[in-house]
C-alpha cells in the first residue's frame, strides 16, 4: 500500500535524523523519537507544500524530496560521536514497554479499531460512546483537505479560515490521497499514535522517576485515571435515589446493578457522568476521552511528550557512567562544575516546539508555560553558568518562536482575538458556575483526580530537589488554566491540566512508593498496596471496560449509500445545502464536500457565529421559491433532503420537485438529492 510505505519513509527518515544528532542516547529513546519526528515531518512538510500546490499529490512528492533532503542534511551535520552500545539503561526501557506500554497499545489499539466507522455486516458503520460526537467532525476535515488550497476552509462553514488544530488530521488526508479508505486512514495513523504516546510517556516516566517500579506506576496512574468517582457506586446501595437523567448513576440498588448500569448507560461512568450538575466528575480518562476520540489531542501528545524529554534531558544531563555527582558553587542543579549545552538538541528542541500550533494550540501553550517555569527556576539556580544557561534559552525559545509565529498569525490569532468567549479570567475551571463553587476547593480536585493528587501535594513538601524542579514547571501549567479560561467551552481547559497532570503522576508515584517502602516488615503492606490500587484505578478501569464495551450505530446503510454516490458524482468541492443543527452529516464527514452552514455543536465552540446561515437556510427549505436568492448566495450545487431535514424544517416537497431536478433518491425514499445547478 503506497499510503504505508509512504509513511514508513518518513519514520525512517526520522530516525535517521536522530540517530545522526543524537548518538549517545540510548537506542530505544532514539528510535522513539526518531518515530515521532517523522510522523511530525509528515504532517507539516505536505502542508507547507500545499500553500503552492494545494493538497496533492504534488505537494506530497516535494514533502519527499525535501525529507530526504533534510535527512541528508542531518547525516552531514551529525554529532561524530560513536553510537551508544546497547546498555541496561535499553534493556530496562524494553521491559517497561513490554509490560507497560504494549498492554497499554493493544487496549488503545482496539479501541481504536471498534470506535472509528466500523462497518456492519448489514451496511451500516459504527462507533463507540466518546467518538460518537467528535468523529463527524474530523472525518469532515480528513475528507474536505483532499486537494484542498492552503490556508483551507472551514468545509462547515465555506468562507471562514480552518484555525482549528488540523494537522493531526491532514496526516490521515495524506493516506486518503495516497490510496487508503476513509477508515484506514484514519485507524493507521491513528494506533501508530497511540503507540507512541504510551511508548513515549513510558520513557519519559523512565527518565524522570527516581526507579523503573515508579516510572510504570506513573504510566498507569496518567493512562488509567479517574479519581473517587466509584465510591458513588458503593454509597447507599440499598436506595436507588435517583431516575433516569437525574441522580442516575444511583438509580439502580446493589453494587453489580450499578456497574451494569456503568457498562451499559450513555456515559454514566464515574470518571466523567453525563450530569454534570449532580455529580460534578469531571476529571475525563484520557484513553478513552481524550486519546481516542480527540485527534488534535492524540496528534499533540504524540510530538509534546519528545519535546519535553528533550527539554527534561537538557536542563538535568544524567551522570556519564563512573563519574561521581559533584556539587559545585552553582546551585542544586549543577552536577559538574561547567555546565555543558548540546546545541544540536536544542536547535531541534526549538524547531519541533514551534511545529506545535497547528497539531494542538493546547500542546504548544502547556509547553511554553512549562518552559517559562523551568527557566526561572533554572536561571535562579544557574550562577556561574548563566551565560550559558541564557544561551541555551535564548536559542531554544527563539527558534520556536520564529517556527510558530506564523501559525499562530495565520490561524489562532485571527480567531480568538477579539473574541470575548476566548482567553478570559475564570477561577476554578468547571467548578465554578460563575455563582459559586459547586465542590469545595480542594475536595473537588481530590475527588476528580484521586489519591494521586493528594501525593502530589505532600510530595511538595519534602526536600527533594528534583520534585521541586519538575514541580516548578507543571504547576505554571496548572494556574494559568486555573483562572484563565482559554477557549469558549470551559471544559476544554482539562487540555492543559492533562499536560499538568502528565508530570505529576511521577511526583505521585515517586512519593508512593517512597511511603511503601517505609512500610517494610509490616504486616500490613500487602493489604495497604492492594487498597491504594483499588484506590487508584477503580475508576479509570471501569470508564476504559464501558468503552470496550460501547457500541453505537453513527451512520445507516441508506446514508452510506447515498454518500458512496456523492463520493462518485459530483464535484469534490460541490457546495450543499443540508440540515446545519444536527452533527452526523453524511455529506459532510464521509465525502468532505462543503455544506452551507454546520453544527454550533463545534462551530459555537471554535468562535464562529451561525445564526445568518441557519435563518437562510430555515428560510429556503419552508419557501424554496420566494427563496432562491438562497442558493446564490451561497453557491450551493446541490439540496439534500433527507429525515433530519424533515424533522427540522417544514419542507415544501412540492416546490422543490417543481424547481430542481432529481439526481438521487434512496431505495427506501428516505433521501433526495436535487442539482441546483443552472438557475
Amino acid at each position: 500500500m503506497l499510503a504505508v510505505v509512504y509513511f514508513f519513509l518518513f519514520i525512517h527518515c526520522g530516525m535517521i535524523i536522530t540517530f545522526s544528532l543524537f548518538p549517545r542516547k540510548p537506542a530505544v529513546v532514539r528510535c522513539w523519537l526518531g518515530a515521532c519526528l517523522g510522523t511530525v515531518l509528515m504532517m507539516w512538510l505536505p502542508a507547507l507544500f500545499a500553500f503552492v500546490w494545494e493538497f496533492s499529490y504534488l505537494a506530497h512528492a516535494a514533502a519527499m524530496v525535501l525529507l530526504i533532503l533534510l535527512a541528508a542534511a542531518a547525516y552531514f551535520t551529525r554529532d561524530r560521536s560513536a553510537w551508544a552500545a546497547w546498555s541496561e539503561r535499553d534493556v530496562r526501557l524494553v521491559k517497561l514497554l513490554l509490560f507497560v506500554a504494549l498492554p497499554l497499545t493493544i487496549v488503545g489499539g482496539y479501541l481504536q479499531w471498534t470506535h472509528n466507522i466500523r462497518p456492519m455486516a448489514d451496511g451500516t458503520l459504527h462507533v463507540g460512546q466518546s467518538t460518537y460526537g467528535d468523529l463527524p467532525l474530523h472525518m469532515g476535515i480528513i475528507s474536505s483537505l483532499r486537494n484542498a488550497a492552503f490556508p483551507p476552509d472551514y468545509s462547515i462553514l465555506p468562507g471562514e479560515r480552518l484555525a482549528y488544530p488540523f494537522l493531526a488530521d491532514s496526516l490521515s488526508t495524506s493516506f486518503m490521497l495516497l490510496g487508503c479508505s476513509l477508515r484506514a486512514s484514519i485507524l493507521i495513523p491513528g494506533i501508530a499514535m497511540t503507540a507512541l504516546v504510551f511508548s513515549g510517556y513510558c520513557i519519559l516516566a523512565d527518565r524522570m522517576a527516581d526507579s523503573q517500579k515508579a516510572a510504570g506506576l506513573a504510566a498507569l496512574l496518567f493512562f488509567l485515571n479517574g479519581g473517587f468517582g466509584f465510591f458513588y457506586l458503593l454509597d447507599m446501595q440499598g436506595a436507588a435515589l435517583g431516575t433516569g437523567g437525574s441522580n442516575e448513576l444511583q438509580s439502580v440498588t446493589g453494587l453489580w446493578p450499578r456497574i451494569q448500569h456503568v457498562l451499559e448507560g450513555w456515559y454514566q461512568t464515574p470518571a466523567n457522568h453525563a450530569e454534570f450538575g449532580t455529580y460534578n466528575l469531571r476529571w475525563s480518562n484520557v484513553i478513552v476521552d481524550m486519546m481516542v476520540p480527540q485527534r488534535t489531542t492524540l496528534g499533540g501528545w504524540c510530538e509534546v511528550i519528545p519535546c519535553i524529554y528533550l527539554l527534561y534531558d537538557a536542563l538535568r544531563p544524567e551522570t556519564p557512567w563512573g563519574m561521581e555527582l559533584k556539587e559545585s558553587g552553582d546551585g542544586p542543579m549543577a552536577v559538574w562544575h561547567r555546565r555543558e549545552m548540546d546545541w544540536r538538541q536544542g536547535a531541534v528542541l526549538g524547531l519541533w516546539a514551534g511545529m506545535l500550533p497547528m497539531v494542538n494550540t493546547h500542546c504548544f501553550l502547556a509547553l511554553g508555560l512549562l518552559s517559562a517555569g523551568w527557566m526561572v527556576y533554572d536561571l535562579l539556580t544557574a550562577r556561574h553558568h548563566l551565560k550559558n544557561a541564557l544561551l541555551f534559552w535564548a536559542a531554544y525559545g527563539g527558534i520556536a518562536v520564529l517556527a510558530a509565529a506564523p501559525q499562530l498569525f495565520t490561524w489562532t490569532f485571527g480567531q480568538a482575538v477579539g473574541n470575548a468567549r476566548f482567553l478570559r479570567l475564570h477561577f476554578n475551571w468547571v467548578n465554578n458556575t460563575g455563582s459559586g463553587l459547586r465542590d469545595g476547593y480542594l475536595w473537588f480536585y481530590l475527588k476528580n483526580i484521586g489519591l494521586p493528587f493528594l501525593l502530589i501535594l505532600l510530595s511538595l513538601l519534602e526536600k527533594n530537589e528534583k520534585r521541586r524542579f519538575i514541580a516548578a514547571g507543571a504547576f505554571v501549567i496548572f494556574l494559568v488554566a486555573e483562572f484563565v479560561q482559554i477557549q469558549p467551552n470551559d471544559y476544554d481547559n482539562n487540555k492543559l491540566f492533562y499536560i499538568w497532570y502528565m508530570l505529576c503522576a511521577v511526583l505521585a508515584a515517586d512519593y508512593g512508593l517512597e511511603l511503601l517502602r517505609k512500610l517494610n516488615g509490616m504486616r500490613a503492606k500487602p493489604v495497604v498496596a492492594v487498597l491504594s490500587c483499588i484506590l487508584f484505578f477503580s475508576t479509570g478501569v471501569l470508564a476504559v471496560a464501558r468503552e470496550w464495551k460501547s457500541d453505537y450505530e453513527l451512520f445507516s446503510k441508506d446514508t452510506v449509500e447515498a454518500a458512496a454516490f456523492v463520493e462518485e458524482n459530483t464535484d469534490q468541492h460541490a457546495m450543499f445545502l443540508t440540515d446545519c443543527d444536527w452533527h452526523i452529516n453524511f455529506v459532510s464527514s464521509l465525502t468532505g464536500r462543503n455544506i452551507v452552514c454546520g453544527p454550533d455543536t463545534w462551530l459555537y465552540y471554535h468562535g464562529y457565529r451561525t445564526d445568518e446561515r441557519k435563518n437562510d437556510i430555515r428560510r429556503f427549505y419552508s419557501d424554496p421559491e420566494t427563496n432562491l436568492d438562497v442558493l446564490e448566495k451561497y453557491g450551493v450545487d446541490y439540496i439534500l433532503v433527507s429525515n433530519n431535514e424533515r424533522a427540522r424544517y417544514e419542507i415544501d416537497d412540492d416546490a422543490l420537485g417543481r424547481l430542481f431536478p432529481v439526481v438521487y433518491e434512496g431505495d427506501y425514499g428516505g433521501i433526495v438529492i436535487y442539482s441546483a445547478r443552472g438557475l
